[in-house]
């Protein structure tokens, strides 16, 4: 019996499988301790300086994403407000609806 103890092991050393959860993929979790200590502290200033320093970039708030339209291979109207266009020179179909901006679509 005691050679089969080396092979069971290195077996399920081998069968191991890696998950997210897995500590194995992030040993520092063993190491942290789960009170503050003064390096978390100091993490959590160089976080509140980075922060701020991505607000300071001067970036508009006020813009959101901008619609666009839907890319598809056939399109069709969707509601009473969709509109069927040819643009380019005809070659292009293109949706455009006055009821819902969603309704997009080349």
């Amino acid at each position: 019996l005691p050679a089969r103890a080396p092979l069971l092991t290195r077996r399920t050393q081998h069968m191991h499988m890696h998950t997210p959860s897995c500590n194995c993929l992030r040993p520092g979790l063993l190491a942290r301790s789960s009170r503050p200590t003064a390096s978390s502290s100091s993490n959590n200033s160089n976080i509140g300086d980075l922060v701020s320093r991505f607000n300071g970039l001067g970036l508009k708030h006020g813009l959101g994403q901008t619609r666009g339209m839907k890319v598809r291979s056939s399109v069709k109207k969707l509601c009473e407000g969709c509109k069927s266009v040819r643009r380019k020179k005809g070659r292009y179909v293109y949706i455009i609806c006055s009821k819902n901006p969603k309704h997009k679509q080349r």
